[in-house]
């Protein structure tokens, strides 16, 4: 009886807890809101499934206790049960799964207005890749990623008015949908700002991908959510998100790969002499 009591009161403690616990959500700050709602259909499919089953426990060590007169049968199966069992566990996953397959769709589906943003993730900081004038990001190559920053191939023209970020600060444009392609030079990492809701992995080899709308201004922490070496904690960063005139501000200050380039060259022809 003591067990039944202890399997009632956990259930009675974690359906209490769910609605009065202090922690939650971060306020969300982009158009993501269908993911929390994924995320609570999740919790309260699995939080009935986990209180039915835990019930059911505790009715059956009841009603089977060990009593004078009653004999145990043994049923080696029980079709009625069985199939009961499958259709419920069928209709809970048809549950949780169908809406986020059509809110997948809508993750991977791109708007057509929005703009680009390369993100790189390497052990362990960020650093990010805006198109220039050109609109469009220009090429990189795994030969080139240690001989030109970010890996642009040389032979590009494309890539010499891409605008270089070798910061884990990246800024946003309020209401702007971004497309965030996703690049790692090094292991297994993953972009996820709590705040945004939207996360993916930075697979080795891989190009992967997501898209966001910031809808609040302010500043969020960028976690790396995939283990990725000793220095994991911290690889962090932050997204500020702000309106049009700060925004503008803040790209006139950003360098060009050809602009990165010519002052590296300058560099290098100023060393020569110094050394002759």
């Amino acid at each position: 009886m003591i067990i039944i009591a202890i399997i009632i009161l956990l259930v009675i403690f974690s359906v209490v807890f769910s609605f009065m616990s202090p922690w939650g959500f971060v306020p969300i700050a982009a158009d993501w809101s269908e993911i929390d709602m994924l995320l609570d259909a999740t919790l309260v499919i699995t939080g009935v499934v986990f209180a039915a089953v835990a019930l059911f426990m505790a009715y059956a060590l009841y009603k089977y206790r060990n009593r004078a007169g009653h004999r145990a049968e043994f049923e080696p199966e029980n079709k009625r049960l069985e199939l009961i069992l499958t259709a419920a566990t069928s209709i809970g996953i048809i549950a949780m799964l169908a809406p986020g397959l059509v809110v997948w769709n809508k993750y991977i589906t791109v708007p057509d207005d929005a703009e680009t943003i390369e993100v790189i993730g390497q052990q362990w900081s960020w650093a990010f890749r805006l198109p220039g004038e050109d609109g469009r990001l220009g090429a990189v190559t795994t030969q080139d990623i240690y001989e030109t920053p970010f890996g642009l191939s040389a032979v590009d023209l494309a890539a010499y008015d891409d605008i270089l970020i070798d910061d884990n600060e990246i800024h946003l444009l309020l209401g702007q949908p971004v497309k965030m392609v996703l690049r790692s030079i090094d292991v297994l990492h993953d972009f996820y700002v709590p705040q945004f809701r939207a996360k993916m992995d930075l697979v080795p080899g891989i190009v992967t991908y997501f898209w966001v709308t910031p809808t609040r201004t302010g500043t969020f922490e960028i976690i790396c959510a995939e283990l990725c070496g000793v220095g994991h904690s911290e690889m962090r960063g932050y997204v500020v998100v702000e309106e049009e005139g700060a925004y503008n501000e803040w790209l006139a200050e950003q360098e060009t790969y050809a602009e990165l380039a010519a002052k590296e060259h300058i560099d290098s022809v100023e060393y020569a002499n110094n050394s002759e």
